[in-house]
């Protein structure tokens, strides 16, 4: 586990950064290969919509984190807000900001919205997967001690030996990544069925909805509970994946009906 590649002069090069770059360049190369195949020409469009909701994202991601999660260590550390290498980036924080702006741009320059989060719902996802690879060489993100002699022993330069030592911790960040993969592999899967438009998206969010719902009870990088026995993430999880059962389960009818 490496958090510095190399240095240029003073200036470190982190693996964080390098990983979270390659994860928003290889999503959107992704993106333009579903447009592609599409055939609707948006892939003309989409290296713009990719880097503007993975600017957003980002932007999104960290402030989630601060506001959210850290805000009491933050509030009296302003100046290092931005220190995205000290840890904090939240992957919901970042779907909505980023979604949000690829959606408004999108809607701006008159493509079809709703196909086109189909079209990048499985590049979004395979994103999301890079990027906890970003946040298990960081040391981020990680799991809570495991109480037995199997996990990850992080390095003491990161923030997960800073909290709890040479302990062994759930390598949850390793977990999310595979779970993002395998929901990866099941959007393209129903992407081959006779789907209603609207409904890739929704299943994306309700997979990793669910799979997030569930990492949350091995993370360890925040513990507080917000809602009885639930963390904030998990509170969001169970808010998303209801209003997008929701939206799958509409679809589906309004088409039997034949709206």
């Amino acid at each position: 586990m490496h958090q510095f590649l190399f240095y240029v002069g003073d200036f470190p090069i982190r693996s964080y950064g390098v990983i979270l770059s390659l994860s928003i360049f290889l999503a959107t190369g992704v993106g333009y290969f579903m447009a592609k195949v599409d055939g609707r020409g948006y892939e003309k469009h989409i290296v713009d919509i990719g880097l503007i909701g993975g600017f957003f994202g980002l932007l999104g991601a960290r402030l989630w984190d601060v506001f959210f999660f850290d805000w009491s260590y933050y509030q009296n550390h302003l100046s290092e807000i931005l220190n995205v290498w000290q840890g904090g980036m939240a992957v919901q924080g970042g779907i909505i900001f980023g979604v949000t702006a690829g959606a408004l741009y999108a809607k701006k320059i008159g493509l079809d919205v709703i196909h086109l989060a189909d079209l990048m719902a499985p590049a979004i996802v395979l994103g999301q997967a890079l990027g906890r690879c970003a946040n298990l060489l960081n040391g981020d993100a990680f799991g809570a001690p495991t109480g037995g002699n199997y996990g990850i022993i992080y390095p003491d330069t990161t923030l997960a030996y800073r909290t709890y030592g040479a302990q062994p911790l759930f390598p949850a960040e390793v977990w999310e990544c595979q779970l993002d993969v395998v929901i990866f592999a099941l959007l393209l899967i129903f992407r081959c069925t006779d789907y209603v438009k609207g409904q890739c998206f929704t299943l994306y969010v309700m997979l990793y909805a669910a799979a997030r719902f569930a990492l949350e009870f091995l993370r360890g990088d925040y513990t507080s509970q917000v809602v009885g026995f639930l963390k904030s993430a998990q509170v969001t999880s169970v808010i998303a994946f209801v209003i997008a059962a929701g939206i799958f389960i509409w679809l589906s009818r309004r088409r039997k009906r034949g709206d």
